[in-house]
């Protein structure tokens, strides 16, 4: 029937972060632009793109892309555990429909999620149960990368295909946009790292909790300037943001791993989610940005942009 797109940054600092009060009133209000937006819209269902941190892929085999099936929320950083309610038959016709356009991914009929699908979520739904909700995993944090190209058409022939379904599908893209988060690399991991970054054996209660608050103190570091973390790029953030508001995605697959790394640091890749949900969003119509909103916030490790976007009318 038609579609519509929420892109938005996430950040498991939240609700650990002590934002000044001018700032939290921001973010708050760009929240709630994304709530009434989707309130407005009252999709059936809603498909995600969205990353992941070492929680639910791993390197034992980390696929480009994945479709869930079925999947569950961990529940890191606090965020909602559970079961999420997929439809399966909706799952599957994306799944096929990007392999039939040629683009290869994998399918998962049990994945795990991690906070970067499930906050947006309760950000604007308040329960990770209240839609119907198909996972599709874009991986923005485990080199190497595919071409941000193939990024895009995975979008567009997700779009094409949802646009002939008799439903109102709400897109979202959870992620980015510059930031720095320390996360182990493979180039450089230890022997401890590298067996988490493969995923061997469940992590412990206790391992996780200190991984979180890793990054929670260096978090707190960051807006005190003392750590030594890569720092945000504003204007690259913009750069990106007018890009995909333009309704040409094009330009972007020239835009190379190594230069997004470089300029933005290690965790700017999740801007793939926004590259394939807007490419699916352009894939039904031409569009237009409802509401945007960018702020670059330390206390967060984030470039932090949130923009609502519809269809335009026939």
């Amino acid at each position: 029937m038609t579609l519509a797109l929420v892109a938005t940054s996430h950040s498991p600092l939240l609700e650990h972060a002590e934002l000044d009060a001018e700032v939290s009133a921001e973010l708050d209000g760009a929240f709630d632009e994304a709530r009434r937006f989707v309130a407005d819209y009252d999709p059936d269902v809603v498909v995600n793109f969205g990353p992941d941190h070492y929680n639910g892929f791993f390197y034992r085999l980390m696929p480009p892309f994945c479709v869930g099936y079925a999947a569950q929320s961990i529940g890191d950083y606090g965020s909602q555990a559970g079961r999420l309610d997929v439809p399966e038959d909706l799952a599957r016709g994306i799944a096929e429909a990007a392999l039939d356009a040629g683009l290869d991914l994998a399918v998962s009929l049990d994945m795990e999620v991690d906070h970067g699908a499930v906050q947006p979520m309760e950000i604007l739904f308040g329960d990770i149960t209240a839609k119907p909700f198909v996972p599709v995993f874009v991986n923005s944090v485990a080199p190497p990368f595919t071409p941000l190209q193939r990024v895009r058409l995975l979008g567009e022939a997700i779009g094409r295909h949802l646009a002939g379904l008799d439903q109102k599908i709400l897109l979202i893209a959870s992620g980015g946009l510059s930031h720095d988060p320390p996360v182990p690399r493979l180039s450089t991991a230890n022997d401890a790292q590298r067996r988490g970054l493969i995923g061997e054996g469940p992590l412990s209660p206790e391992a996780r909790d200190a991984r979180q608050q890793r990054v929670i103190t260096a978090a707190k570091d960051f807006a005190a300037g003392t750590a030594t973390i890569q720092d945000l790029a504003p204007e690259w953030d913009r750069e990106f943001m007018e890009i995909v508001a333009s309704g040409d995605l094009t330009p972007l697959d020239a835009w190379s791993p190594d230069e997004m790394t470089r300029i933005a640091g290690n965790s700017s890749h999740e801007v793939r989610t926004w590259i394939a949900a807007y490419a699916a969003l352009g894939a039904a119509g031409t569009y237009s940005v409802q509401y945007s909103y960018y702020r670059p916030i330390r206390e967060l490790i984030a470039g932090f942009g949130l923009t609502t976007v519809a269809l335009d009318p026939r």
